[in-house]
């Protein structure tokens, strides 16, 4: 296979996204051997705002008002997702704490290691999706967060609105992609 050079990468996602606008973004990172911001980067115009590292408190703040989301941890050897309310959190011993309480979704993050988070619209296998990306400096995916659906399978317009609000909010630190 011919090494390809970082601008032939980008201009082969950006045709595979393209092709196929609804496939894995993972899978094109791995295929181009890129991190997955950079896939991310490829998306059209419109489908993934940039926001800066540095309010990551700030958004996961916001997103525990939101009732039931999708959080998802993907990496090469699993995907492991949890559905519910995403608890709120407080900064500690160098960690954002979520505030689980033992029940549903609990953890630490390091928050600091946060670089950026993409606001992304995107179809996922035939159905329209909005997430909410969190990277680190390498450009890798720290987790997702997903808007929720309702009982026929339908985004929650509540939780579009918010989603939309975020971008709105820190549209001093965004960028689109």
């Amino acid at each position: 296979m011919q090494t390809l050079n970082h601008a032939e990468k980008i201009e082969r996602i950006r045709q595979a996204i393209a092709e196929k606008p609804d496939g894995i973004l993972e899978a094109l990172a791995t295929e181009y051997d890129v991190p997955v911001q950079t896939v991310i980067e490829c998306v059209p115009a419109g489908g993934a705002a940039r926001i800066d590292g540095r309010h990551f408190v700030d958004v996961l703040t916001d997103i525990a008002d939101w009732g039931d989301i999708t959080f998802i941890c993907h990496s090469k050897d699993a995907v492991v997702e949890f559905s519910g309310p995403l608890p709120k959190g407080r900064i500690g011993h160098g960690m954002y704490n979520l505030q689980g309480g033992g029940q549903g979704l609990s953890g630490h993050l390091r928050h600091e290691n946060c670089k950026s988070i993409f606001l992304v619209r995107r179809p996922f296998m035939g159905v329209d999706t909005l997430s909410v990306q969190f990277f680190n400096a390498d450009g890798e995916t720290i987790f997702k967060i997903y808007v929720g659906r309702d009982e026929q399978r339908r985004l929650k317009q509540d939780q579009i609105d918010r989603f939309n609000r975020l971008e709105t909010r820190f549209a001093e630190s965004a960028g689109h992609a």
